[in-house]
């Protein structure tokens, strides 16, 4: 998929999250995960832990096509 495609998945997804979040409402809202109960708040920091988790592994691959670190 073309670099603006990716974009605008991107920014799809984080429009349909944002409408969930704010639907929910409250952060200490449950929200069940695997069968186990945690509440929004916890829920909005595994995402946030997994995109960073994932961007540093597109940014791996990057340095890997063109050579150059992120420093």
């Amino acid at each position: 998929m073309p670099l603006p495609g990716l974009r605008a998945a991107y920014r799809n997804t984080w429009a349909v999250n944002d409408r969930i979040i704010t639907e929910i409402g409250d952060p200490d809202a449950p929200v069940e995960r695997n069968g186990v109960m945690h509440d929004l708040r916890w829920a909005m920091l595994a995402v946030i832990g997994e995109t960073r988790q994932h961007t540093g592994h597109g940014d791996i691959i990057r340095e890997q096509i063109d050579g150059r670190t992120g420093r």
